[in-house]
């Protein structure tokens, strides 16, 4: 997609699209004398349009067809995202592969106009995404996913052009991440092996310029990952652990550990899940695919920070040679595991990641991202991601991120009555409490365990998020949790 700002309005184009704010009194008396300035007649229309997220008007004029596309009264990121996405995917027969888009006479104060020129290149990419990859009928194309496709944006004659080349290039390098993440979460268990995981981060490193080293079976075995290779026992896909670094171009102001789960598909081993929601597990590799997508437009934008991304990937499935429940295992630390339940894999494979960032590289702050528990989403549901952290400083930045890119969190305690729960007769720990309760804390007591100490460590379980019913799409979809986020805790870092 061509995306292309100028000021000043020139007139002459077939599609206009107009963003609406209605969070001052008057913005329905600003759109009319934006209606005047375009030769649009408005009339009774506007009694039945009230600028709300996601609300769209189509009115035909001089300049031919305008849609009015309303943004509610916020101001803020995650609405202006949801309504240009909205207005994306719904408006698909509407639409044709050049759009412009009107800011000349926005409501919006300048800061809030570059968050909705960001948010409007990144939602008008998401809302093409079609799921369909392997429909043997092809489905039309999204006008804007054409390879003719433009967006003009018309804005005040005074605006930073270089503010706004930024905003553009955000938007686009996120959006264009975040398509291929929604592609590989949403590939089903026999499209998805543990080694098309390297495959997607070494095709994520080329595009970002940043080394990808992939561990494979007999150097896991080696470097004693006998947690990960313990839970691929069951699997004739052998397991990877894929290490990816981005070093800036200029002075990093910091390094940074990112961990992701990456089970690309979850039976639950011996400890079988029930049926009915089974297929819904290929996406048990969404923190994998959340720490591809933030290394990549990490370093597409040049951020200056030097990332470290470990994703241990594996299946976990049911064999003969299975794990098994009561089994005793060893990790990457040396500690000694009871698996009680083959179900809880994932902080098994995490576990052996932690201990490998932590004893091989000096890094200031870990992040974790993980699938991890049912509790999770029975807590706080699909509108946000349980969190843990050992640094209070951390998790308010985490939090705040969360809020401003949308990809909301809430932080759960780390308090240490939890470690009871994990005791075992057998072994230095148990894998899993075995209570009905409280089991996102118990699994994040087990994660830091193997950060051994380490003072700044955060652990995101959006198993209640990565993956589920969308407003975009009809059906179940991935949502790229975490890619956003912490792309918007690194940039608010740097204004630090």
């Amino acid at each position: 997609m061509k995306i292309n700002w100028q000021s000043g309005w020139v007139g002459g184009a077939q599609q206009i699209l107009i963003p609406v704010s209605n969070n001052q009194g008057e913005w329905k008396e600003d759109l009319e004398k934006i209606a005047n300035q375009l030769g649009l007649s408005m009339g009774a229309a506007l009694h039945d349009f009230k600028a709300e997220v996601g609300e769209t008007l189509v009115l035909y004029g001089q300049q031919g067809k305008v849609f009015l596309l309303g943004l509610g009264s916020s101001g803020s990121f995650p609405d202006f995202l949801k309504a240009a996405r909205l207005f994306s995917a719904r408006q698909k027969n509407k639409l044709s592969a050049t759009l412009d888009i009107y800011l000349e006479q926005c409501t919006l104060d300048p800061a809030q106009q570059l968050s909705c020129i960001e948010a409007l290149v990144n939602g008008l990419y998401l809302g093409t995404y079609d799921a369909g990859k392997y429909k043997t009928t092809e489905s039309d194309l999204h006008p804007l996913a054409c390879a003719e496709a433009s967006l003009t944006f018309y804005l005040p004659a005074d605006f930073d052009q270089t503010a706004v080349a930024k905003a553009v290039e955000r938007g686009r390098v996120v959006a264009e991440t975040q398509l291929a993440v929604f592609d590989l979460i949403n590939a089903p268990g026999n499209k998805k092996y543990p080694a098309q995981l390297a495959t997607f981060a070494q095709a994520a490193g080329e595009r970002g310029n940043f080394s990808v080293r992939v561990l494979e079976k007999a150097q896991l075995e080696t470097e004693g990952f006998h947690a990960l290779l313990a839970v691929n026992q069951g699997s004739p896909e052998p397991p990877v652990c894929v290490v990816m670094e981005y070093v800036p171009s200029q002075p990093a102001l910091g390094t940074i550990g990112l961990v992701g789960k990456g089970v690309t598909f979850d039976t639950g081993g011996i400890s079988i899940k029930p049926s009915a929601s089974m297929h819904h597990m290929k996406s048990d590799m969404s923190g994998a695919a959340a720490v591809f997508g933030t290394i990549e437009v990490a370093a597409r934008l040049n951020l200056p920070f030097h990332l470290i991304g470990i994703a241990p990937a594996t299946e976990n499935s049911v064999d003969a040679a299975s794990l098994k429940p009561g089994d005793v295992i060893e990790s990457y630390n040396g500690k000694t595991i009871e698996v009680t339940d083959t179900d809880a894999e994932g902080r098994l494979i995490l576990a052996d990641a932690l201990s490998y960032l932590v004893r091989n590289y000096k890094v200031d702050t870990i992040v974790d991202l993980a699938t991890l528990t049912g509790s999770a989403a029975r807590i706080l549901g699909t509108h946000a991601a349980c969190f843990f952290a050992n640094d209070d400083a951390l998790a308010d930045a985490l939090a705040q991120a969360g809020d401003a890119s949308g990809e909301r969190m809430w932080r759960l305690p780390l308090w240490d009555v939890y470690k009871d729960e994990l005791k075992s007769d057998v072994a230095d720990l148990r894998n899993f409490s075995g209570k009905p309760a409280a089991g996102a804390i118990s699994a994040a007591k087990f994660l830091e365990v193997f950060i051994e100490a380490h003072p700044s460590w955060a652990h995101l379980d959006i198993a209640g998020v990565a993956y589920g019913d969308s407003e975009f799409l009809p059906h179940k979809t991935a949502s790229a949790f975490g890619v956003r986020l912490l792309v918007e805790w690194l940039l608010a870092k740097m204004e630090a």
